[in-house]
């Protein structure tokens, strides 16, 4: 007989662990990226915290400057609207002065759905006022939603994020095949 809440199967970003009834509970990653307008206006602790009402764990985190070609490639799905541009800049943080975002993967059982409950919806005035967009996004005059935090929307749009902002070395555990890789002459910066 087979543990309950041993994982029976891996299916690309979904893992389904067994529970009691026999039905089956899809273990996600998501990734949440706190903008930089959460950063300048100093919410990190408070979006972290209401995350943690998730009781998902978190198995990657870093604080990243936004290359140009990142956001271009993170945001590519909305190349065609007309505030790309903008968009572009205030993902890199041009728009607040700060070129910094911290980048997150939270994994558990209905990650996604969990994350983008308590984010609320990505317009900041649709949101609910009690998420973490409703209580701190806006929209600006041009009409770029300023929604403080990015949550991924789907379990494909996980995985595809999560290998564009993160290494395999930089998450604890395997969540998606790896290979080993042989570079040479890497140019990397290191401590003096």
């Amino acid at each position: 007989m087979p543990d309950d809440n041993k994982p029976v199967a891996l299916i690309g970003a979904i893992q389904f662990n067994l529970v009691k009834r026999g039905t089956a509970v899809a273990t996600e990653q998501t990734l949440v990226i706190i903008k930089p307008d959460g950063l300048v206006k100093s919410l990190t602790g408070n979006i972290l915290s209401r995350l943690s009402e998730t009781k998902l764990i978190i198995i990657g985190a870093k604080i990243v400057r936004v290359t140009e070609a990142l956001a271009k490639e993170h945001y590519k799905h909305l190349s065609d609207k007309p505030f790309f541009g903008e968009l572009v800049e205030y993902i890199m943080g041009d728009v607040h002065n700060t070129h910094r975002v911290m980048a997150l993967i939270y994994q558990g059982d209905g990650a996604i759905s969990k994350v983008r409950e308590i984010v609320g919806d990505t317009n900041p005035e649709k949101a609910n006022p009690v998420s973490i967009r409703g209580a701190y996004g806006r929209i600006t005059t041009t009409g770029v939603f300023e929604n403080v935090v990015h949550a991924s929307s789907s379990t494909e749009d996980a995985e595809h994020e999560i290998k564009l902002w993160f290494k395999p070395s930089e998450i604890v555990g395997d969540i998606y095949p790896t290979k080993d890789v042989v570079r040479e002459k890497v140019h990397e910066k290191d401590w003096a």
